[in-house]
């Protein structure tokens, strides 16, 4: 059995998803961000990074 190790990005909410527009909301749900400052550990994909490139004013990547 070989275990595969994944590359993982911290993301963090740090700007609040009032005002903006619905598919920012969803792009921000997708990361599995449900509240400010609430931090997410996310697989590093190509799929992953565009969403954070998206969001990239509302969010902060570690």
């Amino acid at each position: 059995m070989s275990v595969t190790q994944h590359k993982t990005l911290r993301v963090t909410l740090f700007k609040s998803t009032i005002g903006a527009i619905q598919s920012h909301k969803a792009c921000v749900k997708g990361l599995g961000l449900k509240r400010m400052h609430h931090v997410v550990e996310v697989i590093d994909t190509p799929e992953n990074r565009g969403m954070i490139n998206k969001v990239s004013h509302l969010v902060r990547v570690v």
